[in-house]
């Protein structure tokens, strides 16, 4: 029997069948560059290089093989099971209620990427209004602006997502030109040779560092979005041929244009900056203020307009797949079903994007700095793609137990692939570092005793036989905090390194193989969430 505010797979069907399946390859690749190509590219190479300073180049091509790896699971559970607000749907599909509630709630607070796009233009706009932001943080002026631009992208998703498509395309070829000509233009500016070996040599602060990077300095968070093709995979025309080519599509131009932008800020700073290392480069606006030191005075002006552009796609696409989430988690019963609604007339969820509208600003007022707010944020996407992998895996083996035909759009070397993304997912929360993950896991774990609340007064499955079925969740959330503290990322050190990372690795891989094997006994025993309702 269904929660009492789940709704009915047959309801769920029905608001389904309203979403306009309007985009094309084109469409979809455009929405996943320009999520991924937000603020990242303004700030992300500075912060990677105060980390771990010319290793940083080793940290974008590690967070690429992420991507890569993660990119061709979610692109089978896509194609096999196209669905709006996919990535929240699938883990309740393959594990069950209670780690749906756990990753949709880790989704939910996720919304806050979207609040960290808008506090990058707020950043970059202080250099013309300077009241908007200081010390790190939003001001109440800052504040006042930061929520009319929330409101504004909020307004412009209302329509039908065909003109959510035409305006995201003209938004994202400017995301392309922008970032080249600034890689061109600070090359042309002049360079300076020893750049990766001087000031402390290639890894000026060990390779542990470049790990460190990785979710600290912004870099996970900076290549995250490749995944919003597939939040979009139930307004697709044909989903199981478009959407896997525009996801690896958007990884593939993304990444290049990440490299490109480090290698501009490390060999063009000057030498004059470099005195305390890498550590003591530091810009409140890295790009532009860096193109006033070399006095690009030109490109200066056109980055600061530029800084309101690029984060403001990628906003404006965030606040459209947030929107996509939260409809998601209204199907999940995680959300009143309120929020399920679809416009019949637009296709699109007007109340989610009213709810999220609340959520971004709200995240903008404990945080208001960039780096402080995707450094959380890392870790709640890093979760959705290990709860992805054990969802494909899962679906996998039920399959195969029942002797089902092998499903159309399925992606080789999966059942390989999974477990391999699994551990470097959860390597990467590791390598986050205690002072972030202190923060993040335990939030994350708030979604139990909301589980709890929500099925209290259900009939059908206790909550014990969900919890059991669920517990993987918890366990493998709870090691990892303890490991981290326990580690050498920020945390005790008790745990020295290499071996730090060789043990989460060993649990990584215990927990998805007990989490998969929990996952297939689900898909047997409860056909109220194990098949898709579209």
């Amino acid at each position: 029997m269904q929660p009492s505010d789940t709704p009915s797979p047959l309801t769920v069907l029905g608001e389904e069948r309203r979403l306009h399946k309007e985009l094309g390859f084109w469409s979809l690749t455009a929405i996943g560059f320009s999520n991924i190509l937000g603020s990242g590219w303004l700030f992300a190479a500075m912060f990677a290089a105060q980390t771990a300073g010319p290793a940083a180049l080793l940290s974008w091509v590690a967070a690429g093989v992420l991507c890569a790896l993660v990119a061709l699971v979610m692109v089978e559970l896509g194609a096999t099971r196209p669905e709006g607000g996919g990535t929240v749907r699938w883990p309740l599909y393959a594990s069950g209620r209670l780690v749906g509630t756990v990753v949709g709630w880790s989704v939910l607070l996720s919304v806050g990427g979207t609040a960290a796009e808008i506090s990058a233009i707020m950043q970059y706009a202080a250099h013309y209004l300077p009241g908007l932001y200081t010390g790190g943080r939003l001001t109440a002026s800052g504040l006042a602006v930061a929520t009319g631009l929330s409101v504004l992208l909020t307004a412009l998703n209302w329509f039908a997502v065909r003109v959510f498509a035409r305006l995201n395309n003209l938004v994202s070829l400017f995301k392309v030109l922008i970032p080249v000509l600034t890689v061109v233009a600070l090359f042309l500016s002049g360079t300076h040779s020893g750049r990766l070996t001087d000031n402390g040599g290639f890894a000026p602060y060990g390779y542990a560092a470049c790990l460190t990077a990785l979710a600290g300095g912004g870099i996970v968070y900076s290549v995250n979005g490749f995944q919003a093709p597939l939040d979009f995979s139930g307004e697709a025309r044909n989903p199981r041929r478009t959407v896997p080519i525009a996801v690896l599509t958007g990884i593939g131009l993304a990444v290049l244009v990440y490299l490109g932008l480090q290698l501009a800020f490390l060999f063009t700073v000057p030498d004059s900056l470099l005195a305390h290392g890498w550590r003591g480069v530091n810009f409140d606006s890295p790009f532009g203020q860096l193109a006033l030191v070399l006095n690009l005075h030109w490109l200066a002006t056109l980055l600061y307009a530029d800084a309101v552009v690029s984060p403001g796609g990628s906003a404006y696409v965030g606040v459209a797949i947030d929107a996509r989430h939260t409809y998601a988690l209204a199907k999940n019963g995680l959300l009143p079903r309120f929020f399920m609604r679809i416009d019949p007339r637009s296709g699109m969820a007007h109340r989610a994007l009213l709810l999220n509208l609340v959520v971004i600003i709200v995240f903008m007022l404990p945080f208001g700095g960039w780096q402080d707010i995707v450094s959380v944020m890392g870790d709640m996407y890093l979760l959705v793609y290990a709860a992805s992998a054990v969802a494909a895996a899962a679906f996998r083996a039920y399959d195969a137990e029942r002797g089902a035909p092998r499903a159309e759009g399925r992606v080789a070397g999966v059942h390989w692939i999974a477990p391999i993304s699994f551990v470097v997912a959860s390597e990467f929360v590791y390598w986050s570092g205690w002072h972030h993950l202190r923060l993040a896991l335990p939030l994350v774990l708030a979604g139990v005793p909301l589980f709890l609340m929500l099925r209290r007064d259900t009939e059908g499955r206790s909550q014990r036989a969900e919890l059991r079925q669920g517990a993987w969740l918890m366990f493998y959330l709870a090691a990892l905090t303890l490991l981290s503290w326990l580690g050498t990322f920020g945390g005790s050190g008790h745990l020295p390194a290499p071996y730090d990372s060789v043990v989460v690795g060993a649990v990584a891989l215990a927990v998805f193989a007990w989490a998969v094997r929990s996952g297939a006994a689900h898909l047997r025993t409860d056909p109220d969430t194990s098949l898709p309702t579209s």
